[in-house]
């Protein structure tokens, strides 16, 4: 199989090369995916909001596919106790938004946050630029296979609670997903796992890969839980 191969300036580089066969769906889907299809949040037209990014990582754990999430710490104004992917907002050092820019700050953030060794990581897609507005963050969602594993744990306690992989079986496993429902109104999908409620931003791109890469189970959609005022 050809498979695509393509590298930016410096030491950043997308490369499907060597992917494990279980993620091959997710590449595939990331070439193809619409913004329009992860959301109906669009960065606004015309530009503006802040430039972030987020890494998104797979790996291979003791109970199979596994995704790399943390918790913010419950002290933090904005967010707080939620669970998100490592990520942040782009620094000037990042480079070129348009470009790499999102790439570097997508495994930098990770570096500082989770103490992961970027060098472990290969990049191997890009999903399509999206929009939080209760934040202002356009978000560029890194797409990660986590080649080489490296301790991980929460590097700065009053920002991050905790960090932990939850295994790709368990937000596939309809027992484990539910409507999140928010006090303004807004329905959106959420998983119960690893001690945790995943909602909001992080919870509905999780919903879209699991569904573009048919990897999502039938679920019951009308199970619901109430989210917190102060989400």
């Amino acid at each position: 199989m050809t498979r695509t191969h393509e590298t930016y300036d410096g030491d950043v580089q997308v490369s499907s090369d060597g992917l494990p066969e279980w993620l091959e769906p997710v590449e595939r889907s990331a070439r193809t995916i619409a913004p329009e299809q992860l959301s109906r949040f669009l960065p606004p037209e015309g530009g503006g909001g802040r430039q972030s990014a987020v890494l998104i990582l797979f790996g291979d754990g003791a109970q199979g596919p596994e995704l790399l999430l943390m918790e913010r710490a419950g002290s933090l104004r904005s967010h707080a106790g939620q669970p998100s992917f490592p990520g942040g907002a782009l620094d000037p050092e990042d480079g070129d938004p348009a470009t790499t820019g999102p790439l570097r700050a997508a495994l930098r953030e990770a570096e500082e946050e989770t103490g992961l060794d970027p060098s472990g990581v290969q990049i191997f897609g890009v999903l399509p630029r999206l929009y939080i507005p209760v934040s202002g963050f356009v978000v560029t969602p890194v797409l990660g296979w986590w080649r080489d594993r490296s301790p991980v744990a929460a590097v700065d306690p009053a920002e991050t609670a905790r960090v932990f992989t939850v295994p790709v079986a368990d937000l596939t496993d309809p027992e484990n997903r539910a409507t999140s429902v928010h006090p303004s109104g807004h329905l959106g999908p959420a998983f119960l796992v690893e001690s945790a409620l995943v909602w909001g931003f992080t919870a509905g791109v999780i919903d879209r890969i699991l569904h573009f890469a048919g990897w999502e189970r039938p679920w019951d959609r009308a199970k619901q839980v109430p989210l917190d005022w102060r989400a």
